[in-house]
């Protein structure tokens, strides 16, 4: 399956977006109301994902903060982060209220009470939620969620067209050398996620190569499995030629570097096909790891009435449409699909909707996997992948 870029949906380097120019009601109630039942605290601080939070600097059709503040008060403050490693750090300072965590983070600030449990009874629009995401095991722990959904996605296989004759059908291409379309080789011309979760697209990939290591869940993997999956990942580093870690950075590889092909986020795709570049997507036949981000409240939130203000303005369909539009990402309420002018119709089908079960959610491996076995932890995850990447 390719993803496209819609006609019409605008993508900029700068991420994740949206735009006002609807009503701002809160299914009922209206921010303003909202803010006198539970006083807004003039501000609300928020870690987010590039663009995921936006007034409109780079495209004024693209601004979901200044209603927001003008409506309830609370001026909207972000810090921009590169990875969730460093949410998680930025979030243990306890100096911001919210963040947009996605699955390989959430359960970490869980486990260590970084983030408090959510009282969906002050979301108005907590019933109009995808019911695939409502209780997703990254943000609900023992019945008590501890985030609210806010867009979700595909990480797909970015490639240029002019090296690929044809969409590539499988992650080879950017695993194992091998000579492409355009008759050159792969090595030095592919790239690979620098973060350690990486290492579940690797074992998706064995999954389907190497069936008889038995993965059936590439976040839960034994010590074989495990020695498996990083020897791949060895040979790997023989021909990448990046270790990708920020958005913007990969679209320049992709227009000056000479990179043909790697894991990335549909915004990337979207950005070098709104510059027209030789750039298109595609979702290999192995499967594809994925994310759900997730709004997190602190547990010492010090603006916690602005920051259920914002989670629940964060849910309106206009609101999700926008962002999906701009990202390339899912709307998390199904009824932004329909009636956005920005992201069509046809949107939530490009960005990947009807691929939800095909996808492996990122999420914090644990050693107690269940069923008796023993995982290999995260945080071995992360020491093995940073030595790889060192060329160990």
């Amino acid at each position: 399956m390719t993803l496209e870029m819609m006609s019409g949906t605008p993508f900029r380097a700068m991420g994740r977006v949206l735009a006002l120019g609807a009503t701002l009601s809160l299914a009922g109630i209206d921010l303003a109301n909202a803010a006198a039942a539970g006083k807004g605290e003039g501000e609300v601080s928020i870690i987010a994902w590039a663009g995921y939070v936006e007034r409109g600097h780079s495209d004024k059709n693209y601004d979901w903060v200044t209603g927001f503040e003008k409506e309830t008060g609370c001026k909207v403050t972000v810090k921009v982060a590169g990875s969730s490693d460093e949410m998680v750090t930025l979030m243990k300072d306890g100096s911001f209220d919210l963040v947009t965590a996605s699955g390989d983070a959430s359960l970490r600030m869980v486990a260590g009470k970084t983030v408090q449990e959510i009282d969906t009874s002050r979301i108005a629009s907590w019933s109009t939620l995808d019911a695939r995401l409502q209780n997703a095991p990254w943000h609900t722990v023992e019945g008590k969620h501890y985030g609210v959904p806010y867009q979700w996605g595909p990480n797909v296989l970015m490639y240029n067209t002019k090296a690929f004759k044809e969409a590539p059908t499988s992650w080879s291409v950017v695993f194992e050398e091998q000579t492409l379309a355009d008759g050159k080789s792969n090595k030095g011309r592919v790239q690979a996620y620098y973060g350690p979760i990486y290492i579940a697209d690797a074992a998706l990939y064995l999954k389907s190569k190497k069936p008889e290591l038995g993965i059936t869940d590439p976040y839960a993997l034994d010590e074989t499995q495990y020695a498996a999956v990083l020897d791949l990942l060895r040979g790997q580093r023989k021909i990448v030629n990046k270790y990708w870690n920020d958005a913007n950075v990969q679209v320049t590889d992709f227009t000056s570097e000479g990179v043909v092909a790697s894991p990335s986020w549909p915004f990337q795709v979207n950005t070098l096909v709104g510059q027209k570049q030789p750039v298109a997507s595609t979702l290999p036949a192995e499967g594809m790891t994925g994310w759900a981000d997730t709004t997190m409240l602190h547990a010492k939130a010090k603006h916690p009435n602005c920051a259920y203000m914002w989670i629940e303005h964060s849910l309106k369909p206009k609101i999700q449409g926008d962002v999906a539009a701009w990202f390339g990402s899912v709307p998390v309420v199904p009824a932004a699909c329909k009636g956005n002018a920005l992201l069509t119709d046809e949107g939530c089908k490009a960005n990947g909707f009807e691929e939800f079960d095909k996808i492996a959610f990122w999420r914090t491996p644990v050693a107690n996997c269940g069923n008796g076995r023993t995982c290999v932890p995260y945080s071995k995850w992360t020491t093995d992948y940073q030595a790889i990447q060192g060329g160990n």
